[in-house]
Order: structure tokens, then C-alpha cells, then sequence
């Protein structure tokens, strides 16, 4: 007996049995590897061809084949450098996600246009961004074109206010009757009212393109010193007077019929004045078209500077109101109540500084969020257009 296996013998007929076939079944058919012309093909009657690539003796079953370039399949971290259909390029080439050329398409990170989709906290960005940059200008501005006019038309107004006078002949007689000169003095007051508005109206429309030109120009990155800021707002006033003229005329009319006709008016036209600044044709069309393409959100973008507005104003006249009222009925009947109410009317009017800056920046950063939903537009674009 011996301790070595029988030899081998190949079946008749069917040839010897594929050591890498399952048991019972023939020998993988086709070309083995290593064939070509003139080498006699491997069959049935031929010798062993050894076992092929992915056969595992250990187990008697095909196993995973090595892998025969340095990566697997499929790739979980993509092709290995220098290999691929594009050896050594990366993927995705291109500019990084966020990146704008200069000078064209809405920029996320422009200081004065709120690209779409920021919402309501980068409208506010905005706006506190303006008033960060541009305080040292813009308070001088306010002050000068629109607090300082309002508070001399004031004290203008209750200088010569009549009414005193007229208390005082009512209760000087027990017949009822119109006091002397009435009419002619109501009258004189109204012209006077009428006519130091038209005129502070031109003075504050001064100071709305002067600060629109120094918001504008330091977003862009361009000086804005408050003597080029002042001579632009000349250059610009008599027009933004005229418009803002027609404007508060149709808000009065539309008041006048049951209140929310104005209402609705003096939100549809919010834009004209920064339309007529910015684009100088079709103010008042232009700022309805805006109003009712994006109704919900300009709607509430001015409800919140009106808001600010009414406070702003509310309580500072107020505050006068009861300030002068308690020098008296004719404050300017002595030197000493007449310097009073002055310094009362001045810090009054002064209170209502924010309440300026306020509609001022807010109007601007609300119609250039619009013109951003329109077209691509950017803080240098909009400079430029400023002339």
C-alpha cells in the first residue's frame, strides 16, 4: 500500500473535468487565456489548464479577483490621481459656488442690494450696514435739510397763530360772534402754512438725494464727502420736489375719499422719489408697477418704515405739544416763554431725527431689493446710474 494518491486518469469521451467547474459539470468553454493562432486549442481531450483567476482552492468556489489596477469598483472616492477618462483634471472645474464676475449678477455680498431670497434679515442687514457706514454724513444732512426747516416752520407757526388772540376776544364778550378780523387772519396763517411747507418740502428733497448719493456711493466703495453729497442734492431737488409734489397731492385726494384710497396710494407710490433718482423716467407708473409685481413684499417692507415713521414723529410731537402748551397760550407774549418754546420745538424736532433716517434708508434699500428681482443689478451699477 502506498501514500500516494492513484494517478490520474481522464474520463473517455468527455474529456477531464475542469478542476475550476462545480462537480458534475464540464469545463468552461471558449479560448482559455494563453491562446492564440497556431497554439492548439484547450478541449476536452486536452491536459489541464489550471485553475482561472477568482478561483479559491481553500474553498472550492470562485472568490473576488485581485483587483488589476490599483482601484476598486465601483469607485467610492473617485479615480485615483493621473487615472480616469481625464487623468489629472479635477472634477467640476469651474469657478467655486458663490463666485459673481466683477460687475455683473446679484451679489450676496453686495453692501446695498439684498439679493432675492435673503428675506427680511438681510433687508435689515442693509440697512443698518447704511446707517453704520454713513452716519457721519447723514445725521449732518438730516439735520440740515430736514430737521432744521421743520423746526423753524414751527416756531414760525405758533408765533403767529391767532388762535390766543381769539381766545381771548371770546371770553372778553358774552355775545357769541366771529372775533375781529378773522378771516383775513385764518387765511394768512393757511398761506403761511402752505407756503413754508412748498419751501421746506424743496430743502428736504435737498437732503433725500444728497443721503441717497452718500448710501449709494459708499456702498460701492467710493468716497462720498457730506460738500459733494449737498452739491448733488442741489443738482437733483427741483426735480425730486416736483414729483414729490404730485405725489402727496393723489395721497390727499385719495384721503379725502374715505381715507384708505390714501392709504393704498401712499404705499403704491413709496418708489417714485428712488425711481426718479435712480432711473429719472416714469416715477409714479414705475412705483405702481413695482408695488403690484411684488405686492406682498414691498407692502410689508414699507408697513415696517411706516411704523418707524409714525413713532418717530408721534412721540416727539407729543412731547411739543405739551412742552409749549405749558408756557402758555401765547408763549411769544414774553422773552422768557418765547426762548422756551424755541428750545423745546429744537430738541423736540430733534428727537425726530431717526424717524428721518429711517424712511430715508429704509425707502432706498426697498426699491433696490425690487430693481434685484427684476434683473441682476449691484451697489457700482447703481452708483453709476446716480450720475
Amino acid at each position: 500500500m502506498t501514500d500516494q494518491p492513484p494517478p490520474h486518469t481522464p474520463s473517455s469521451g468527455s474529456g477531464e473535468p475542469d478542476p475550476s467547474s462545480p462537480a458534475g459539470s464540464s469545463g468552461h468553454a471558449g479560448p482559455p487565456p494563453g491562446w492564440g493562432p497556431g497554439t492548439p486549442p484547450v478541449g476536452p481531450s486536452s491536459g489541464p489548464a489550471g485553475p482561472p483567476p477568482g478561483w479559491d482552492p481553500a474553498q472550492g468556489a470562485w472568490g473576488a479577483a485581485p483587483p488589476s489596477q490599483g482601484w476598486a469598483f465601483p469607485p467610492t472616492g473617485g479615480y485615483p490621481p493621473g487615472s480616469g477618462p481625464y487623468g489629472g483634471q479635477p472634477w467640476y472645474p469651474g469657478p467655486p459656488v458663490g463666485w459673481y464676475p466683477p460687475g455683473y449678477g446679484v451679489d450676496p455680498n453686495d453692501a446695498l442690494v439684498t439679493p432675492p431670497g435673503a428675506g427680511i434679515g438681510g433687508w435689515f442687514n442693509r440697512c443698518g450696514g447704511a446707517l453704520r457706514r454713513g452716519w457721519r454724513q447723514l445725521v449732518p444732512i438730516m439735520l440740515l435739510t430736514q430737521v432744521l426747516p421743520a423746526a423753524v416752520l414751527s416756531v414760525v407757526s405758533l408765533g403767529l397763530d391767532p388762535s390766543a388772540k381769539w381766545s381771548a376776544q371770546a371770553g372778553s364778550t358774552s355775545t357769541p360772534a366771529l372775533p375781529d378780523n378773522f378771516v383775513a387772519e385764518l387765511l394768512s396763517l393757511l398761506v403761511l402754512l402752505l407756503g413754508g411747507s412748498l419751501v421746506v418740502g424743496l430743502v428736504q428733497a435737498v437732503g433725500w438725494a444728497a443721503g441717497t448719493w452718500v448710501i449709494t456711493q459708499q456702498a460701492a466703495g467710493q468716497p462720498a464727502s457730506l460738500e459733494s453729497a449737498l452739491r448733488y442734492g442741489l443738482r437733483r431737488a427741483l426735480g425730486l420736489w416736483a414729483w414729490t409734489l404730485l405725489v402727496s397731492l393723489l395721497i390727499g385726494v385719495g384721503v379725502c375719499f374715505c381715507v384708505l384710497p390714501g392709504i393704498y396710494l401712499a404705499f403704491a407710490l413709496s418708489m417714485a422719489g428712488p425711481v426718479y433718482l435712480f432711473e429719472r423716467h416714469n416715477p409714479i407708473g414705475r412705483s405702481f408697477r413695482m408695488f403690484h409685481d411684488r405686492l406682498g413684499l414691498l407692502l410689508g417692507r414699507v408697513a415696517l418704515v411706516a411704523v418707524a415713521v409714525i413713532v418717530g414723529t408721534l412721540i416727539p410731537g407729543a412731547l411739543e405739544g405739551i412742552g409749549t402748551g405749558a408756557l402758555g397760550t401765547d408763549p411769544f407774549s414774553s422773552a422768557g416763554t418765547a426762548a422756551g418754546a424755541v428750545v423745546v420745538i429744537g430738541i423736540t424736532a430733534v428727537l425726530a431725527l431717526p424717524a428721518h433716517l429711517a424712511q430715508m434708508v429704509g425707502l432706498l434699500v426697498t426699491y433696490v431689493e425690487q430693481r434685484a428681482h427684476e434683473a441682476p443689478v449691484n451697489s457700482a451699477g447703481l452708483a453709476a446710474e446716480l450720475g
